[in-house]
């Protein structure tokens, strides 16, 4: 029936059937269990609440003050924002909703519904938006909830396939989430009036929308840009790493592990890195989840944020190049030499160093460790190990570096390189596949909490010295 004949509007309708399908996953469950949708119901009234209480307790008091270094210098340190799913710690790492790195891997679900293995990224998106450890039966209703969401539109793909294959597959990707959009039930339901008590209820299924779909996104980009264009079907058996690694064209238990573990350690990294900032701030002026994640993918591709992978990873090829081409052994003597010629030359040494954190980035320790159970003998792994043991003292001696120690990027090119996923320039499109988990669980609780549009004060140098100079 066309909306002409009707008189209703195509965001009406949409909103229509976004409350129904709503209504239906309210009701449905494989066990007696709450469902996400059940959970998120009853939560977002105790954490108005708790807001509520905090800014009448608290609204007046300081968080500290921010002197102009920090203004300068990319506010580096400046508590301006809310962030519940995850906590930096400088010298203890990364808290998801209160858990360790560790933590995660006993309690989370693994592949075979024990604790054994690497979590499902469907537990790890369970806890940042509930902040509760789901149980098995949990994770398999969201792997399937995920699943029916996971069709796209009809003319992404082809828009996809058109795409030049020299464009950055980060381009392809913004470009990809971008062409989503036509499909936001929060664009739709804002455009029909929802008021905004109620803003929740779309968001949240724009996100899980989001993140359904953005893995034949990126699988496309994949296969169109380094392969033949050919995408496995979707098999809805397989949880949701091990159902990307098949589009991708990847099969094995390494692997599907592998991705796993990627998928649950990238995350979220709190709300003041480039993406996760973006992605809130675009958010915060009501835009859909399609519009807020394609602005952090965007920061993301910046060479300071998501790129560094690539280039941690060219930097050990180009290392073991150049000793091979010398006939020099890999070893403590040889790689601190060459990291001193890096250094001398004026660049830096990728991978090491990190804005917050000053000690080993627990992500960097999670990759060694799988590291060591699956490939103890690869070859770039025992260079990566080398240089785990001599850089933080070349890098201490240098006395340039706050934090000498490996960060999540010193590692994860090597992995990935050893199950032949060999495109270096694809490896921050799968940073942005897992990133969009954690950054839209926020962007549905800045909606449930009614956050506010974010505007902070900018100032000159002509006030500065106004302000100082007197």
């Amino acid at each position: 029936v066309s909306t002409q004949s009707t008189g209703v509007s195509p965001q009406a309708t949409m909103m229509r059937q976004a409350v129904s399908i709503l209504s239906r996953r309210c009701q449905r469950s494989f066990s007696a269990e709450p469902t996400l949708h059940e959970r998120l119901a009853a939560l977002i009234p105790e954490n108005r609440a708790m807001w509520t209480d905090i800014k009448k307790q608290h609204g007046s008091k300081s968080l500290g003050e921010v002197t102009v270094d920090q203004a300068i210098g990319g506010a580096r340190g400046v508590k301006c924002m809310i962030w519940e799913t995850s906590l930096l710690d400088a010298q203890e790492g990364i808290r998801f909703r209160g858990h360790t790195i560790p933590d995660l891997q006993n309690v989370l679900p693994d592949a075979e519904g024990g604790v054994a293995g690497e979590p499902l990224p469907e537990g790890i998106l369970w806890l940042l938006l509930t902040g509760e450890v789901p149980t098995p039966g949990q994770v398999d209703w969201l792997k399937a909830e995920l699943h029916s969401r996971a069709a796209l539109p009809s003319h992404v793909e082809p828009l996809l396939r058109s795409l030049p294959k020299d464009m950055h597959p980060m381009t392809m990707l913004s470009t990809g989430i971008m062409a989503l959009q036509t499909e936001s039930k929060f664009a739709a339901a804002y455009q029909s009036g929802v008021g905004k008590m109620d803003y929740w209820e779309s968001t949240l299924e724009d996100c899980l929308d989001v993140i359904a779909r953005i893995p034949e996104v990126a699988a496309l980009i994949y296969r169109c840009k380094f392969h033949d264009g050919q995408v496995a079907d979707r098999d809805t058996s397989l949880d949701y790493a091990a159902n990307f690694n098949r589009m991708l064209g990847f099969h094995g238990d390494g692997i599907d592990e592998l991705m796993r573990m990627y998928i649950c350690i990238h995350t979220d990294h709190e709300g003041g890195n480039a993406s996760a900032h973006t992605t809130h701030l675009v958010g915060s002026t009501l835009a859909d989840a399609y519009l807020s994640l394609a602005g952090g993918m965007n920061a993301l591709a910046g060479p300071l944020h998501g790129l560094a992978n690539q280039e941690v990873l060219r930097w050990i090829i180009d290392l073991k190049a150049k000793f091979d081409a010398e006939g020099k052994q890999v070893n403590a003597d040889t790689i601190t030499e060459f990291a001193w010629d890096t250094l001398r030359s004026g660049k830096v040494i990728p991978g090491y160093g990190h804005a917050v954190l000053r000690k080993t980035d627990p992500r960097y320790t999670a990759q060694r460790e799988f590291a060591l159970k699956h490939m103890p003998e690869d070859e770039l792994f025992k260079i990566v190990s080398t240089i785990y043991e001599v850089v933080p003292d070349v890098l201490t001696k240098h006395g340039k570096t706050k934090n000498p120690w490996p960060n999540v990027d010193s590692h994860s090119g090597v992995l990935l390189q050893h199950y032949g996923f060999t495109e270096h320039e694809y490896y921050t499109v799968l940073f942005g596949v897992s990133r969009a988990f954690g950054v839209l669980s926020q962007l549905f609780w800045d909606r449930a909490l009614l956050l506010p549009l974010e505007r902070p004060k900018s100032i000159t140098s002509g006030w500065i010295k106004e302000q100082f100079e007197k």
